[in-house]
């Protein structure tokens, strides 16, 4: 089975490494991780982006799965390339998992950004008076549900962990929830 490894890893400074991690514990459960940074893109090209891109979807549309790591990145929700791909691939009906290494509900994460306050109507809003989505989710519901529909739920930790974006726990036991469900019989037509 081969698994799309989707997430803002690729901006960190170790990113191949951290590619070269997550690959090797997929590998450890039989399973293959295609990670973005795996096809070299000559990033001074004038179509890198796009190049980017097709490489990426290429690659995704190659995978029978993704992980997607929805740690809130540059924000309180998770990066938005990230979300994209988990779409592109719950839309293809592709399995789906995902991990965050914040537990902490979307409500709690813009809380900490911007002051949250209960409006009249009992709804939260921000300092904008736009309201804050709190359903107790660890993020959109939209991600949520998609997991839950096409894969597994989120997986998070207790607490967040010492290195947020290096630790993997939470991305093996996205690896071992993929890995079962690869040795499961096809359910019957």
């Amino acid at each position: 089975m081969k698994i799309y490894l989707a997430g803002p890893d690729v901006f960190l400074p170790d990113a191949v490494e951290i590619g070269r991690r997550k690959a090797a514990i997929c590998a450890r459960h039989s399973l293959t991780g295609l990670f973005p940074l795996d096809i070299a893109v000559e990033r001074a090209a004038a179509d890198a982006s796009l190049v980017i891109f097709k490489n990426n979807e290429a690659m995704m549309d190659s995978a029978d799965a993704i992980i997607a790591n929805l740690t809130p990145f540059r924000g309180p929700s998770a990066d938005a390339g990230t979300v994209y791909e988990l779409g592109y691939m719950a839309g293809r009906r592709k399995r789906c998992f995902a991990y965050a290494n914040d537990p902490a509900s979307y409500a709690n994460r813009v809380a900490r950004r911007q002051p949250v306050a209960p409006a009249p109507n009992g709804r939260l809003i921000d300092a904008e008076g736009l309201t804050v989505e709190e359903f107790g989710l660890p993020d959109n519901l939209m991600m949520i549900h998609a997991l839950d529909l096409h894969g597994a739920p989120l997986v998070t930790p207790r607490e967040v962990p010492r290195d947020i974006w290096r630790d993997l726990a939470c991305f093996e036991a996205c690896v071992q929830l993929a890995a079962a469900y690869a040795v499961q019989p096809p359910a019957a037509q």
